[in-house]
């Protein structure tokens, strides 16, 4: 039953004939699990506290720092320090207090994922890293529990419904090998995106929830928010060979989400990426042995030689964006992929194609700095 009070705060639900009283029970009784309290968390946090699911979970190891305050906009500046899922609480709690929030002060791993998902009657995908992805899906497949993907990227978003109703997960759209998707986390985004694509994200878990309206199973949306272009495209299941040993050894396996498996290409940013990225606070290093030309010293690099990269691990800094620099491109690759071995490090990356370019990335630090 609802009380007084929650029928005076959903009273705007109770006057749809699509909801009413017996859409906004099946709200209260369900259960959502929100992964990633970043820019779309927070968009997706809000409209689903607003809305009135009975009981949701938040699931995030991080903290508040000022950076976050352009797109997350559960946080204030007197949050900064303090711990997202529980500064997410309380400011939820004070928009709703008719409804349970479980905070997940942690990171979702493979070992934890699928006794987590279980309790949860629907998953919305809401991280910011491949990996953590890929232990979304595939917890959900072991225990048959659909998800909400969003993705966000300078100025275009993605959503879409996935493993529900025996439809299409989210490797047969990103198969392992076959990934192409640009980590941007650490590159720009406009505010506002998150906000859009973490509400529509609410928008389709209340459509499953409460059972009316066509949801994107089966679908892709992309969005692009400079131009308010909507694209739809269809996604068909296949099956794959991990399904069978998740669900018959009934656990995930920490070596299916090692990041250096996955594609190469999101492991590397290009010339155009790094100097945007140059106007951030980063840490480039230079895997090239001391002698080799040319010489980079316009970009404050630390020299550590590719042979040794992994014996000085601890010389990178995990506060910020680090991206590895050789004469091709080859080397870097593969020391990134030597420290993914041996650090949790997130946002590191190897210039594509090295210094091939490197005159006009020259040009372009002068032009920039000059002007």
């Amino acid at each position: 039953m609802l009380s007084n009070n929650e029928k005076e705060q959903y009273s705007r639900h109770l006057q749809l004939e699509n909801i009413g009283t017996a859409g906004q029970l099946k709200l209260k009784q369900s259960k959502v699990l929100v992964i990633g309290a970043g820019g779309l968390g927070c968009s997706a946090l809000l409209y689903l506290t607003a809305a009135g699911v009975g009981t949701i979970g938040i699931i995030d190891h991080d903290t508040v720092s000022r950076s976050n305050l352009q797109r997350q906009v559960i946080y204030g500046v007197s949050s900064i320090g303090k711990h997202k899922v529980a500064v997410a609480v309380k400011h939820l709690s004070d928009i709703n207090p008719n409804i349970e929030l479980n905070p997940y002060n942690y990171q979702l791993t493979s070992k934890n994922a699928s006794q987590i998902i279980k309790e949860y009657d629907l998953i919305i995908d809401c991280s910011d890293n491949l990996p953590t992805r890929y232990i979304i899906n595939d917890a959900c497949v072991l225990n048959n529990k659909p998800f909400i993907y969003g993705a966000i990227y300078k100025f275009e978003g993605q959503i879409a419904v996935f493993n529900y109703n025996n439809g299409p997960t989210y490797r047969c759209l990103f198969d392992k090998n076959e990934q192409n998707i640009p980590n941007c986390s650490e590159l720009g985004v406009i505010g506002t995106l998150p906000g859009i694509i973490g509400t529509i994200q609410a928008d389709e878990a209340l459509k499953l929830i409460i059972g009316h309206g066509n949801s994107l199973n089966g679908k892709l949306m992309l969005y692009n928010s400079l131009n308010n272009q909507n694209n739809i495209i269809s996604i068909h299941r296949k099956e794959h060979a991990i399904y069978d040993r998740i669900i018959n050894q009934q656990g995930l396996s920490e070596s299916d989400y090692i990041i250096n498996e996955i594609c190469d290409s999101l492991l590397e940013i290009d010339m155009h990426e790094f100097i945007e990225l140059l106007n951030k606070d980063i840490q480039i290093i230079d895997v090239r042995l001391p002698l080799e030309t040319p010489f980079i010293k316009e970009l404050n690099a630390i020299n550590i030689p590719a042979q040794e990269i992994s014996d000085h691990v601890d010389k990178l800094d995990h506060q910020k964006s680090c991206v590895l620099i050789c004469q091709s491109g080859k080397r870097s690759l593969k020391a990134v992929k030597e420290i993914k071995k041996h650090s949790d490090i997130q946002y590191i990356y190897s210039l594509k194609d090295g210094l091939k370019n490197w005159e006009k990335i020259k040009d372009k630090i002068v032009n920039t700095y000059t002007t």
